[in-house]
């Protein structure tokens, strides 16, 4: 049996453009001589639907699309994800489910037992749990057919009471396929190799893994479907972040016509994250996630053109880098609006860094803009000394500025604001946190550097003296982030173990940190969730970013 693994990139109820796609990767796996076409999972809708599947309309349209996909799977087997309607009066409404179609009708109905809630996801939320397991009869072969989570229970600390594989292996399969909505991280790709071999020596049947690629607005799908036989070789990996059409041929001794290399260790417990921060850790998947997530934004939501204010400094450096590669450099529009407390050699950095990505610019000076601000204030502000307000001021003027332009031409801003800042409230609300996605919130002050590094591997774009001179908002005479945070070699330390492990202050502590810092580090993040709350869509490549995947009171005391 020749089986095919469509991996697409799809738009959250966008039914035309998915069925299109999918009946279009339909005719591919026929040309390829394929017994079963496998998608991803939810790719009618698109993956996450969230409350857009309260709709009545958006599940008829889902069984609406299925009906006409149907249509094209009639000498080919097709499995597909969707939202299913749940007949029983208790529970939700809706099951996450995979349908078998062949010979232009429904052959089966596969339901997700294992939905997660926790970091991003939130499934139980919408959906009930499969309540039932049966195996799909296709062609003389037993699918045992997962969806996603169900396969991830495997590990020394299981996060469900039930295993669906258990449940089918009493049907004795033949062999495993998973339908995948498994987004990226810069450590998900080996961990999620490792659950599917895994599952392969576990239950010792091949596994025919698809999984999603694209980006939706924050979240971003990395694609890299996995075939492995029943020995736990590795058969075929799908490119990262690439649609392809590809599968292998399985024999009836279960094993399967071609090998790949495979160093993959089974593992017995996943660990989430490694114990040491490490900002190099793959740099290039990090790279290549937030093109993507750039460019997917842009194209999904109909913009085609960027503004982002640049300042000279690595920020906004590895922003208009980015956004120049993902849009072209054409449709990237850098404003550089120095202050009176700007420096020359920022400014000279700034056009540098243009003419080397070739992308339009502008200079817009902002002191007479802040000059006219502190006027209208002197009755109020009468002689107070210079305080954080003024500073702020210039923020927002830039902030003003950029939106302005942004609303004349029909640009989308980007924001520049990295990791680091963002978790200590360093950075000004309406000013420099303005945006319509923010690039580099996912990523720590040392990564952004490993991003400039990364991006000048070929030869000088980032200028060297923007990689190398100490960063500034340069919103006061002689100003270094320095005076108000901690050195990013200790401070992105602090913040990992907090943020993304989840250590307490006295875990963090007994790491060799001084504790005084780190009381103040834990301080300034819960203290300024407020600010993130108001921030903008990050694009996410860790396994622990702000926004939807980090849910903490504002209000609350703790640590703050």
């Amino acid at each position: 049996m020749k089986i095919v693994l469509a991996q697409q990139n799809y738009h959250i109820g966008n039914f035309e453009k998915n069925t299109e796609k999918i009946i279009s990767a339909i005719n591919e796996a026929k040309s390829q001589g394929a017994d079963l076409v496998v998608f991803s999972e939810l790719c009618i809708c698109g993956y996450p639907p969230r409350d857009f599947v309260e709709f009545n309309d958006f599940i008829n349209r889902c069984y609406q699309a299925i009906d006409e996909i149907k249509q094209h799977a009639d000498t080919i087997g097709v499995l597909v994800g969707s939202p299913a309607r749940n007949p029983a009066i208790e529970g939700k409404d809706l099951f996450n489910a995979a349908f078998l179609l062949y010979e232009k009708e429904i052959k089966g109905e596969i339901h997700k037992t294992l939905l997660p809630t926790y970091d991003i996801f939130d499934e139980y939320r919408y959906f009930e749990p499969a309540f039932e397991w049966h195996v799909l009869e296709f062609k003389g072969k037993r699918l045992a057919v997962t969806i996603c989570e169900d396969i991830w229970n495997i590990n020394d600390n299981p996060l469900y009471r039930i295993c669906p594989m258990d449940k089918l292996m009493e049907q004795q399969p033949d062999l495993m396929i998973n339908l995948s909505a498994s987004p990226f991280d810069y450590i998900h790709e080996e961990e999620r190799k490792s659950v599917i071999k895994a599952n392969v020596i576990k239950y010792k049947l091949p596994m025919f893994y698809c999984n999603a690629v694209g980006s939706q607005t924050e979240i971003v799908f990395d694609g890299a479907s996995l075939v492995f036989d029943k020995e736990g070789n590795l058969s075929k990996c799908l490119p990262s972040f690439q649609e392809a059409i590809a599968g292998a041929t399985l024999h009836d001794d279960g094993t399967i016509e071609e090998i790949a290399v495979d160093n993959i260790k089974p593992i017995s417990h996943i660990k989430p994250n490694p114990a040491q921060y490490d900002p190099n850790l793959n740099i290039k998947g990090i790279y290549t996630a937030l093109v993507h997530g750039i460019k997917d934004y842009f194209t999904k939501m109909g913009f085609t053109k960027a503004i982002l204010g640049s300042s000279g400094g690595i920020d906004s450096a590895v922003t208009l880098a980015l956004a120049c590669e993902a849009l072209g450099k054409d449709n990237v529009r850098a404003i550089l609006m120095p202050s009176p407390y700007s420096t020359e050699h920022s400014v000279n950095d700034a056009v540098r860094l243009s003419e080397n990505l070739q992308n339009p610019y502008d200079i817009i000076k902002i002191t007479q803009v802040y000059e006219a601000f502190l006027a209208t204030l002197k009755p109020i502000f009468k002689d107070l000394p210079f305080s954080i307000a003024e500073e702020n001021i210039q923020s927002r003027s830039r902030g003003n500025l950029l939106m302005s332009i942004a609303n004349k031409f029909g640009y989308i801003l980007l924001n520049t604001s990295n990791k680091s800042e963002l978790a200590t409230g360093y950075g000004t609300l309406y000013g420099d946190m303005a945006g319509g996605i923010g690039v580099l919130g996912d990523c720590y002050k040392l990564q952004v550097y490993a991003l400039a590094e990364y991006i000048n591997r070929d030869g000088e774009i980032i200028p060297d003296n923007i990689i190398h001179k100490a960063p500034s908002a340069e919103l006061r005479p002689d100003q270094k982030d320095a005076d108000s945070l901690p050195e990013y070699s200790i401070l992105d330390k602090v913040l990992y173990q907090y943020i993304e492990r989840r250590k307490g202050p006295s875990e963090i502590k007994e790491l060799g940190f001084d504790a005084a810092v780190v009381d103040r580090i834990l301080k300034l993040v819960n203290s300024n969730e407020y600010k993130r709350n108001q921030f903008c869509p990050i694009i996410r490549v860790s396994p622990k970013a702000f926004g939807v995947g980090r849910r903490v009171p504002i209000v609350g005391k703790y640590l703050s």
